[in-house]
């Protein structure tokens, strides 16, 4: 009888925290990596959007909560209180930290709430302006006849330049001719790129694109499937699959997250908030000047984004075990 009474009055409790949702308490976003990276961005961008979206009755605050990965973040919000005050934006790591750590404290299909795909982020491989390749053919053959010497820089276990790095070594066969070396976040990574102590980094556009248009780095090549012929700066360079590297096709999605068990009248507010977001001409604007791509299929509902993810775990998982990089 207990039991069955304090079953009941979490069911009533969890009722009336959705009705009054969000109250006056402010929605935290976990962005699993350090301020100032290319996810941090999209999350602060986000969030003002979807403020304005719940009509400004909602205060969203960006919580950077980084390390392993992204796996420490996503296991915070794997374990908060499923009262939709704690989301997690994640990129492509939520399908690809399976599989690049023995063990992670968290199933991404079972202990979230899925609420909606953000954007499709393009990745460019880049190096530093000393390199004399101009062309990514004569990038390519410089790493033949330099095999050893080059290093290829990424922003951490797991992250979008280190998935990008592995998938483009694994493809040319550069995995044994390059060192690779780590950093902590996107922006050491870039600037040791910047600053010419590492040679070569594949990274989302969002982070590149700047210092594409400066001439600060050079580009080679986007790993898209298709040329990004609406892309004012990069509607030039060539698809990787162009390259020789048939099917290959690599873009840096976002999607959020509530913890599982989140009131099914709270997720139904934030989805429909994301929605709108989506559609604020200002985040849009924002994103498309970084070269990103608001989603505006199916995969902004909550069921078809968890059958994408699990759709990219599926694919990513032998690309990875195949480049044999794992995580203790």
């Amino acid at each position: 009888m207990k039991q069955l009474l304090a079953i009941a009055l979490a069911t009533v409790s969890l009722a009336a925290s959705a009705q009054s949702f969000p109250g006056s308490r402010p929605i935290s976003i976990v962005v699993p990596f350090a301020a100032g990276g290319p996810t941090d961005l999209v999350a602060r961008q986000l969030a003002e959007s979807m403020r304005k979206a719940m009509g400004g009755s909602a205060n969203f605050v960006v919580e950077n909560t980084a390390g392993a990965g992204g796996t420490i973040g996503a296991t915070k919000v794997a374990r908060a209180a499923p009262d939709g005050h704690t989301l997690l934006l994640f990129h492509i790591g939520m399908a690809a930290t399976p599989a690049l750590y023995k063990k992670i404290q968290y199933k991404p299909l079972e202990d979230f709430e899925f609420l909606g795909m953000v954007n499709e982020v393009p990745m460019t491989l880049i190096g530093k302006p000393q390199l004399p390749a101009n062309t990514y053919r004569d990038f390519e053959n410089y790493i033949k006849a330099n095999a050893g010497k080059l290093n290829i820089a990424h922003a951490g276990l797991g992250s979008a330049s280190h998935l990008c790095s592995l998938m483009w070594q694994s493809a040319v066969n550069a995995t044994e001719a390059m060192t690779t070396i780590p950093y902590g976040g996107t922006a050491p990574a870039m600037n040791a790129l910047l600053g010419g102590q590492v040679d070569v980094m594949c990274d989302q556009t969002t982070n590149t694109t700047q210092q594409i248009e400066s001439g600060r780095v050079k580009a080679y090549a986007v790993t898209t499937a298709k040329p990004l012929s609406g892309h004012k700066l990069l509607k030039d360079y060539p698809t990787l699959g162009e390259m020789g590297l048939k099917g290959f096709n690599l873009t840096i999605w976002h999607g959020l997250y509530a913890p599982k068990g989140t009131p099914p009248a709270v997720t139904k507010q934030l989805n429909d908030a994301l929605k709108l977001a989506l559609k604020d001409p200002d985040f849009v604007k924002k994103q498309e000047a970084l070269g990103a791509l608001i989603v505006t299929d199916n995969r902004v509902e909550p069921a078809a984004h968890k059958a994408f993810v699990a759709a990219e775990m599926a694919k990513l998982k032998p690309v990875i075990e195949a480049a044999r990089q794992f995580a203790d």
